[in-house]
């Protein structure tokens, strides 16, 4: 599963999720509960639909940060 999402991506998806499920706390509403997928999506860096819809706002040195995905070793 290789990286898709950004970090201003991730920033917006977590203010997102969050406002969401606030919502749903003060509306006592089960919709909050909608906040919980770009909170995952946020932190595991992938996000599924971008994957069907051939979009990534994670750029190369974001893929690289990984260890072992094409970043350059040093020895």
């Amino acid at each position: 599963m290789e990286q898709n999402i950004g970090q201003i991506d991730k920033k917006i998806r977590v203010g997102v999720g969050v406002a969401i499920i606030l919502a749903g706390f003060a509306t006592q509403s089960w919709w909050g509960a909608v906040g919980i997928v770009p909170l995952l999506t946020s932190f595991a860096g992938f996000c599924p639909l971008y994957t069907l819809l051939g979009i990534s706002t994670c750029t190369k040195s974001c893929r690289a940060d990984k260890p072992g995905k094409g970043g350059s070793s040093k020895s």
